[in-house]
């Protein structure tokens, strides 16, 4: 009878575990959804196809795929500060969640 009080405490335990894993892991790199939801929580009265189409663009990552983002955001009145910064979270490079930093 005690084996299932720890065996459910134990999968409890892993459960937590697996659950703080996948939503950390979102935050470990930018995206051009990262850019997405940016903008869409600071800004939500912007058009999300527009949102959606210059995260896209800025997902390049070159310096003129961040302006190009940069200005389709703010054709849609997105605020500038907004706008910069998810731009740049489009353009950074995404690496994997598995990634913790070794050579």
């Amino acid at each position: 009878m005690r084996l299932v009080p720890r065996l459910a405490a134990a999968l409890s335990g892993l459960a937590l575990t697996l659950g703080g894993v996948v939503a950390v892991a979102p935050a470990a790199h930018a995206t051009p959804q990262a850019c997405f939801y940016h903008v869409l929580a600071q800004h939500p009265g912007a058009d999300p196809e527009v949102v959606e189409r210059a995260c896209l663009i800025g997902a390049e990552g070159t310096p003129e795929a961040v302006r190009a983002c940069y200005v389709e955001l703010r054709q849609d009145y997105v605020p500038a500060v907004v706008a910069f910064e998810a731009c740049r979270r489009a353009g950074q490079e995404q690496r994997p969640a598995t990634d913790h930093g070794s050579p």
